[in-house]
């Protein structure tokens, strides 16, 4: 399907300076064999992808159009970002947009960020994980799919530097359902046996990973917005989305 998001004209996502090059020999090389047995042997620092790699860095995942990620990087030109989109032509849409103004601490990649977290991310590395207004996958079927799950939940502690925040935002209210279940499990220890075994055995983590924080726009964002995206300018003009802050516990 395309959305004709570039309206007949050419996105050009600028490999090399805004995309991230994927393939053998390139700045994400393939997932090595040794991963199979050895988890972490893909394992990577993607702060090395910018300029100077020890500027504070951040993730969004699912940019959309961009206009966040285009925002907050402006306003915040210290501090690089990494944008991960998986439906190719946002990706190509939102790289294109970066790549017009110029922008020199953004990098987008485009493939799926519970994946590239899971086997390619280093400990330790992000000042923050922005997952803002992501698809609720409304089907019972499909919940599966949803990106709040708990191994997702382990992987971005683990990504986090200590006293890092996982921001989310959605207007879905079944889907903010979901996801509070999710969280309190998270951020209270009478309930930290709920996390399936499998993912509390994957690496020492205490029984009240997060702190559960309330959620401060930016400030750039206007008045009665709250990251003040495309999507969030468009449907959410009669009643704010909900949000909130997980920050990793020291």
């Amino acid at each position: 399907m395309s959305f004709d998001l570039g309206r007949g004209r050419t996105l050009d996502d600028a490999l090399g300076a805004i995309g991230i090059t994927i393939g053998p020999g390139s700045e994400l090389p393939p997932l090595p064999d040794a991963a199979m047995s050895s988890p972490r042997a893909g394992q990577f620092d993607p702060r090395a992808w910018f300029k100077d790699p020890t500027r504070r860095f951040e993730i969004e995942i699912g940019c959309g159009k961009g206009t966040f990620i285009l925002e907050t990087s402006q306003h915040e030109p210290a501090t690089n970002f990494l944008g991960i989109e998986w439906a190719r032509e946002y990706y190509l849409y939102t790289a294109d947009r970066l790549r017009r103004v110029q922008a020199a601490n953004v990098r987008m990649l485009h493939t799926d960020a519970g994946d590239f977290l899971r086997w390619r991310v280093q400990d330790a590395v992000a000042h923050v994980i922005h997952l803002y207004f992501s698809d609720p996958w409304p089907k019972a079927k499909h919940h599966k799919n949803r990106v709040i799950q708990h191994r997702f939940l382990a992987e971005a502690w683990r990504v986090l530097i200590p006293g890092g925040e996982l921001r989310i935002v959605t207007d879905h209210d079944e889907l903010w359902a979901w996801d509070r279940e999710h969280f309190d499990v998270w951020t209270n220890p009478d309930r930290w046996t709920q996390v399936p075994q499998q993912v509390r055995d994957l690496w020492p983590m205490p029984s009240k990973p997060f702190d559960e924080l309330a959620f401060t726009p930016p400030a750039w964002v206007g008045e009665g917005q709250t990251v003040a995206t495309n999507y969030e300018r468009k449907m959410c003009v009669d009643r704010p989305p909900h949000a909130c802050v997980l920050k990793k516990r020291d």
